[in-house]
């Protein structure tokens, strides 16, 4: 058995959290999430199928035991939905919707881990005055940890995408937790997705994907690592009338850079833009559906999507392609995930 330290990673999706915790030399023991697809992609592409598909409802403190008999566990890691706090001018902790976040406390109070990390969207961290902020300051407070709350900017953190995720981090003993600084650098989306090639020209969906050249930049370069073939970069099928409109639309810019009548054809979207090329891509989410190649009229393929949240290439997304596309989408980036774990260890004993 490895000395790495140990987490669990709770809603975990198809694993960029976990995956930037192992890169920064942690060892996820147990992963579970209710949403089957994102499970299979996180066990395919792990020697160790740690991840279960189960409702963390049916995580009891047998299964718990079982766990920590074998591992001391370090640390609890996920992104529980929150949406019960949303209600304007409530508190109602026992909202239905705020069930994950208390199952999120339940393991955390059970298994009492040297420290936990929660990421959410950034709304929640001002929220009703802060009252999600209060409640894990109050909840885990009185477990003995200090909690501290960042909004952190992947692009900070060598990830090629602009988005804003809070982080609660706790800490045992008294350890008052300082979120890493910014890297001071950020990768544009051509330099994150320059080398990989064009599906402009390609003739068979059948053929194999090889690399074009060599890699440009580190970034491109710790992307590839072993990888020899390129998985999930594949073509979306767009009608004539969406490849004219997005032809249009310049670098960087967006269909409200167009005449008036273009917006109405077919309900397009405001946001229907294309990403700049000099900058990092903005939010990757789950539908990809309004936001385009910097050069190429389509959508970002479901690899470039990876490449944006800093998901290594020899990383397969498994699922039909929108699934694909979704579990892209929620994943934390990895490289966020790294830069945070990274420093979380400097408070490990």
């Amino acid at each position: 058995m490895s000395n790495k330290p140990k987490i669990i990673d709770l809603f975990c999706g198809l694993g960029g959290f976990s995956q930037g915790f192992e890169k920064a030399g942690f060892e996820s023991v147990l992963a579970i999430d209710v949403w089957k697809d994102a499970i299979e992609t996180y066990n395919y592409n792990r020697e160790n199928k740690v991840a279960k598909n189960m409702d963390i409802k049916l995580l009891d403190s047998e299964m718990i035991k079982e766990i920590t008999s074998k591992h001391h566990i370090t640390g609890i890691i996920g992104g529980p939905p929150c949406q019960g706090f949303s209600t304007v001018g409530t508190r109602n902790v026992e909202d239905d919707r705020n069930f994950l976040y208390l199952e999120y406390y339940r393991v955390v109070k059970e298994v009492m881990p040297d420290f936990f990390v929660i990421e959410n969207v950034k709304g929640l961290l001002t929220l009703n005055k802060g009252m999600f902020y209060d409640d894990i300051k109050e909840r885990f407070g009185s477990l003995g940890y200090t909690i501290e709350a960042k909004i952190l900017d992947a692009s900070d953190y060598g990830v090629p995408q602009k988005r804003l995720r809070v982080f609660f981090v706790g800490l045992k003993n008294g350890k008052k937790f300082e979120f890493p600084e910014p890297l001071g650098y950020k990768i544009s989306t051509k330099e994150a997705l320059g080398d990989l090639p064009s599906l402009d020209n390609l003739n068979n969906l059948d053929e194999e994907l090889k690399y074009n050249h060599e890699p440009l930049n580190n970034f491109q370069k710790e992307a590839r690592n072993n990888s020899i073939e390129i998985y999930n970069h594949e073509q979306t099928k767009h009608t004539e009338q969406t490849i004219d409109i997005i032809s249009k639309i310049k670098d960087g810019g967006s269909i409200k850079d167009l005449p008036e009548e273009f917006w109405n054809v077919r309900k397009y979207n405001k946001a229907f833009q294309r990403m700049n090329s000099q900058e990092p891509s903005h939010t990757v989410d789950t539908g990809h559906r309004n936001y385009f190649h910097y050069e190429e009229n389509r959508v970002p393929s479901v690899r470039e999507c990876c490449r944006l949240q800093s998901i290594p290439d020899e990383f397969i997304i498994t699922g039909s392609k929108t699934s694909q596309y979704k579990q892209v989408g929620n994943c934390v980036p990895v490289n966020l995930a790294f830069n945070l774990a990274s420093k979380i260890k400097t408070y490990l004993d």
